[in-house]
């Protein structure tokens, strides 16, 4: 049988179809999406029939259907009769994942949770941040990453390769999501501290974008993880047989660059100029160039930089209620001069020159270290390329930390090395000899690459440290008295960056808005978490954090001009925000019922002739 359709080009909760105007075709030709493709932020009732509510996981609420749903929706029957509220579901779900002995089998229990029930997921995550969060990102995650070959299931997120090249726009295309506002993209060179893991990265930006959500509500369906596969250097992975990856070593200079160029104009063609595309755990030698490349052009920003820094500005900031020192009045000494690293130090520049200094003055307070010693004009070995030159100074060759710490004498230390270990008893007794109450920030991760726990750092210092750490670490109890330190952890800052970007159509992320949201972080964090040992508020209340954050990013887009896109301005930031977040308590998938006035719904009698 031939039909003749005549189809217009709609937008319905995400579902498009194409227009097929006075075309000829066959019952066989017309296909319906399948259950999984399902897109966009409503859903209408009609789109899904029976099992597809069971199936889909925005749709599925399990054993909270009530009777009255599943006969509506076709589903009477396909579940046991027995009717569970959502509390009930989540007590369930957090036990479940908690009788699980290796945090690996937790991971997997969560995966699986989001595949079948995605606001139950959620809604586990943002209220249990503390005890889930380094199950869904740090630093279970990278144990996932080193596994994803073993453990990958089913897509959450685009491959693109460097065969790719040219056809970057259609493999977009091949998303099944439309109203995509936030891309987070790795090419998997340098995963956390792990190293080169290819396109076993997957992980990161599939987890980071799962904190978009339950920690600033960012809509599920706006997010989407991208894996640039450009090939790996891990032999070692090229070898493994259940490496998911091109079994190629990495492709690198104009070939690279043009992909990448490419993807970034694909992306802004796709889902428009505003769309915001956050780089994670690319190569030091790339990630700064790609953000000096790309920060005037697109909405882009890179987390390991900027994230970075501004939790440890953060972090400072709210130390000087313990210290009584202003930023300015501080020396610092970094171990490492990556692109986290240089990222912290380039926030706490500005956040001196917010205290009057000069620039230089600000740059002269910043001693860095890399694996080659001190930053200094004169070394042997050289090595100051890009970012480096602006920290190295004119001073004699030092090439132990030990060395620079009893020479430079700085009140605050920080590691974003990946070197486990390497602030030594020595050094850190040497911290606290020059120092009543010395910074120590050991914010390399996961906990294995740590360069000292916050048992040796309290013991080593007398107690007397004002710690920090970018992986979790439990309670310390040093004579007596126990401490709880705080870890310095992004999620504290880009879920709520991202939140003020995408609610105010902001086009372009400035460097400002990382000094706002330190300094908004440091203003949560109150004299209970500073008497306990942290630098930092709760994780519990980072959803608080996240949207003050975004209300600050509003109010200094919009007193600014020229940034947001957003008009006319919001008259309450707060309400406006707050109603652009995800709400992951179950709803109803039936329809409100309600009626016509008068006669206008009754059927027509018509007088008899």
């Amino acid at each position: 049988m031939r039909i003749f359709i005549s189809i217009s080009s709609t937008n319905y909760g995400g579902l498009w179809t194409r227009t097929l105007l006075s075309s000829h075709v066959t019952v066989k030709d017309v296909q319906q999406r399948n259950i999984h493709e399902v897109s966009g932020d409503v859903i209408p009732i009609n789109m899904v029939k029976g099992i597809g509510h069971l199936r889909d996981p925005r749709l599925n609420k399990g054993l909270a259907f009530t009777l009255k749903e599943r006969i509506a929706l076709g589903i009477h029957g396909l579940q046991p009769p027995r009717f569970k509220t959502q509390e009930e579901q989540l007590a369930l779900c957090k036990a479940s994942v908690m009788k699980y002995s290796e945090d690996l089998n937790r991971y997997l229990y969560l995966v699986e949770l989001q595949e079948r029930n995605e606001r139950l997921f959620f809604r586990l995550l943002s209220e249990n941040i503390e005890q889930m969060m380094p199950i869904v990102y740090t630093p279970t995650v990278g144990l996932a990453c080193q596994k994803f070959g073993v453990i990958y299931r089913r897509p959450r997120g685009l491959f693109i390769t460097i065969y790719d090249k040219g056809h970057i726009y259609e493999i977009l295309n091949n998303w099944p999501e439309q109203a995509v506002r936030a891309i987070c993209v790795t090419d998997g060179e340098r995963i956390l501290g792990l190293g080169d893991l290819g396109a076993c990265g997957m992980g990161i930006p599939v987890g980071k974008l799962a904190l978009y959500t339950a920690l600033a509500g960012i809509k599920p369906h706006q997010c989407l993880p991208i894996t640039i596969d450009v090939g790996t250097n891990n032999e070692q992975l090229r070898n493994d047989p259940h490496y998911i990856g091109l079994n190629k070593s990495r492709s690198q200079g104009a070939e690279y660059d043009e992909l990448i160029d490419e993807f970034m104009a694909a992306c802004v063609q796709k889902y428009g100029q505003n769309v915001l595309i956050q780089f994670e755990d690319f190569g030091n030698h790339n990630a700064f160039r790609f953000l000096d490349k790309y920060r005037n052009k697109y909405c882009t920003f890179n987390d390991d930089i900027q994230g970075t820094a501004a939790v440890a500005v953060a972090g400072i900031l709210a130390s000087q209620r313990i210290t009584k020192k202003r930023m300015a009045d501080n020396k610092f000494v970094f171990l490492g001069a990556g692109e986290a690293a240089i990222g912290i130090a380039d926030l706490c520049v500005k956040a001196m020159e917010a205290d009057g200094c000069t620039q230089q003055q600000a740059r002269n307070n910043i001693w860095m270290m890399d694996i080659d010693g001190l930053l200094v004009k004169n070394r042997p070995e050289g090595n100051l390329e890009g970012h480096k030159i602006w920290y190295a100074k004119d001073y004699k060759v030092m090439k132990t930390l030990i060395e620079v710490v009893k020479e430079i004498k700085p009140s605050v230390l920080i590691g974003a090395s990946a070197a486990a270990g390497a602030f030594t008893p020595e050094v850190l007794r040497e911290m606290a000899k020059n120092n009543e109450r010395p910074l120590i920030f050991a914010l390399s991760n996961p906990t294995s690459k740590a360069e000292c726990t916050a048992q040796q750092a309290y013991d080593h210092t007398d107690g007397r440290c004002v710690f920090s750490s970018g992986s979790p670490f439990g309670e310390v109890k040093h004579k007596g008295k126990i401490y709880k330190p705080g870890q310095g952890n992004n999620a504290y800052i880009f879920p709520g960056i991202a939140l003020g970007v995408i609610a105010t159509g902001v086009h372009h992320i400035t460097e400002d808005l990382f000094l706002i949201s330190a300094q908004t972080v440091a203003n949560h964090v109150k004299n209970e978490d500073l008497e306990r040992g942290s630098l930092y508020p709760p994780l519990n209340n980072i959803r608080e954090c996240s949207i003050d954050i975004a209300v600050k990013i509003a109010d200094y887009a919009y007193a600014k001009g020229g940034l947001p896109s957003e008009y006319p301005e919001p008259k309450d930031k707060r309400q406006f925000i707050m109603s652009k977040m995800y709400d992951a308590n179950y709803d109803s998938p039936l329809p409100n019922l309600y009626e016509w006035p008068g006669d206008y719904a009754k059927p027509r009698i018509l007088p008899e002739k």
